[in-house]
């Protein structure tokens, strides 16, 4: 079987996501054809050159001829005369001048120019500046890089606002990225399979378009869904007739001997599709979810195939791949959280012995010695494994992951060991600074473990960026008071942070229990594919005043974690480069921190 397996948009394109790699490193040695296509990747390329930009061009001409039209007929009103403001600003002069400074950024942030603060600065402003002029052409959406910030107008938590987006070809750009990069795929290659991976929710609105359009134009391939979103919203997707039109199966949990099985019943002919694992699919009218479920043996899965992706097309100077050593997390017992959706098992491991066999393979294949460990939270036992094995085999790599604060990692040596293994960067979950709240969470972490870890981790010069955030149901506005005294008291070894406020994950052990958590939730029926809900505390900060704190402490924190850049790919580069986690010059000017504070008060 001839298989295309897709990656949409929108996700930061700094390196490959894993999924398709996974997947195709099982379809291959089974003797199927496989084409991965990275599309957000091959987006962002496609949007920063001058034949988009031109493309933009012909769309903004069209519509100040429709305002013309418009203000001779009847006037326009303001948000109209506004909008014809900025059309007319871009000028054929300033759109050749954007078209240079775009080459140029995207030239800087793949070459060794990148490692100049104020160039990579530069260059990550006219990317913002391009997406504005973008986005007027498919006004009123809002087209940004990061794409985190990206609004459509369209609600991806809604299949009604994801069905009506789909045929709007003035805001829905996915259509015009569909005709320009996978049409042609399509036309070329005419698979039998298309697999398309979703693993954020904003990637409904483009996963839909392109199933859409791929049955508009190929109505006999075969298109499945599969991702983590697609396995969490499994019980709305059944109920979701409409949407079942546009593909033809999903596979849940884990994808890789379950998209294998599928593929391999596909090619005999005559499908039963009753019997297959992890499968959702249409039977006799009804959409059904079967009961077989299959989970991975990571001993028995191949290394991942990066093999046909655009890995000279990422916007990095240097290539970084991820790797999984695990599935699940180890601890998973965080009341907030609900990643282990994702899978039908457990935390499972791959061995020491073929983490470094692998590791080692894919530095050789690829010539990179740059790694994401993608795991959801990094065992302390494998982590002090790995770190001597990295060591003792001599693989020179840098690599960066996630982990929990551990009080089983509180020596020198295991710290020592990581930095000179390669480790670069890594990201805690930090969460609170109030034990009686991290206790509400089962963190089973204290403070003093939490404090010792940032020390000794950037002792031996690694950088520590913190995750945490205000509001979870119960902790008073005093203890997230305490959150904010924790990370000022400790600031000397915390090198980067990132709050927000408390989200009820729909899956999580709080929403499972409300009545334990003194939380009271509401379901609005037309958000049918939400994935949180709003939701009312009995004690403690409630929605509004965590969003209070988190303003106080954004407008107020130490000046050291206000960064120039703030991609974590970018910063781990940094940190290998240039062998240190003091990295000054990454941080804001005060004239850049007075100008930031400025545009912030504009904004609210």
């Amino acid at each position: 079987m001839k298989v295309l397996l897709l990656f949409p948009p929108d996700w930061l394109p700094s390196e490959p996501y894993l999924s398709l790699p996974s997947l195709t490193s099982v379809l291959r040695p089974a003797g199927h054809t496989v084409i991965q296509k990275d599309i957000n990747v091959d987006m962002y390329d496609l949007m920063f050159s001058e034949d988009f930009l031109q493309h933009v061009q012909n769309r903004i001409a069209f519509e100040l001829r429709h305002l013309d039209h418009q203000a001779s007929q009847q006037g326009l009103n303001e948000e109209e005369h506004t909008l014809g403001t900025h059309l007319q600003y871009w000028t054929e002069d300033r759109i050749k001048e954007l078209t240079l400074d775009i080459l140029e950024a995207k030239r800087i942030l793949r070459s060794q120019d990148f490692y100049e603060i104020d160039k990579l600065e530069w260059a990550t402003h006219i990317l913002h500046q391009t997406m504005a002029y973008i986005s007027l052409g498919y006004y009123p959406a809002q087209i940004c890089f990061p794409p985190i910030e990206t609004d459509l107008v369209y609600k991806p938590f809604m299949s009604t606002e994801i069905l009506e987006a789909l045929d709007d070809n003035q805001i829905n750009v996915y259509r015009d990225v569909f005709r320009m990069l996978i049409a042609p795929i399509i036309e070329e290659e005419k698979p039998d399979v298309v697999g398309i991976s979703v693993v954020q929710q904003k990637q409904l609105i483009s996963t839909f378009t392109f199933c859409k359009m791929i049955k508009e134009m190929a109505p006999n391939t075969h298109i499945t869904l599969g991702g983590n979103i697609i396995t969490r919203i499994r019980g709305e997707l059944a109920k979701q007739d409409a949407l079942f039109d546009f593909f033809d199966t999903a596979i849940i949990y884990e994808g890789e001997n379950a998209f294998l099985q599928l593929i391999d019943e596909l090619e005999k002919g005559e499908v039963d599709f009753s019997k297959l694992p992890n499968l959702m699919h249409r039977q006799n009218g009804t959409i059904v979810l079967n009961d077989e479920v299959c989970s991975e043996d990571l001993s028995k899965l191949p290394v991942p195939d990066f093999d046909g992706l655009p890995l000279e097309k990422y916007f990095v100077p240097k290539l970084i791949l991820p790797y999984l050593a695990t599935r699940g997390c180890y601890w998973g017992r965080c009341t907030f959280c609900d990643h282990f959706q994702g899978y039908a098992e457990g935390y499972r491991t791959k061995q020491i012995d073929q983490i470094a066999q692998e590791i080692k393979f894919l530095k050789d294949k690829y010539g990179n010695r740059h790694f994401h460990f993608t795991d959801e939270s990094y065992p302390p036992a494998l982590f002090r494994k790995l770190s001597q094995r990295l060591i003792s085999d001599k693989l020179d790599i840098a690599w960066t992951t996630h982990m929990r604060f551990e009080e089983t990692l509180l020596d020198d040596e295991v710290w020592k060991d990581a930095a000179d293994s390669g480790c670069k960067y890594l990201h805690f979950g930090y969460e609170s600074g109030n034990e009686r709240v991290l206790k509400l969470m089962d963190k089973a972490t204290n403070l003093e473990a939490i404090a010792t870890n940032l020390r000794l981790s950037s002792k031996f010069g690694i950088w520590n960026h913190i995750m945490g955030f205000f509001g979870f149901p119960g902790e008073t506005r005093e203890e997230a008071e305490d959150s904010k005294r924790f990370v000022d008291d400790n600031r000397d070894y915390i090198h980067s942070l990132g709050f927000m406020t408390f989200v009820l994950g729909k899956y999580s052990p709080v929403a499972m229990e409300p009545e334990r958590y003194g939380v009271s939730y509401y379901k609005n029926p037309e958000w049918d594919l939400a994935l949180d809900y709003y939701f009312t505390s009995e004690q403690g900060l409630g929605i509004r005043e965590a969003l209070e704190v988190f303003e106080e402490f954004e407008q107020n924190h130490h000046p050291k974690w206000d960064l120039r850049t703030c991609v974590r790919e970018y910063i781990f580069l940094y940190i290998d480069e240039f062998g240190s986690n003091n990295l000054p010059q990454l941080q804001m000017t005060p004239e850049q921190r007075s100008a930031m504070a400025q545009s912030s008060v504009g904004m609210v």
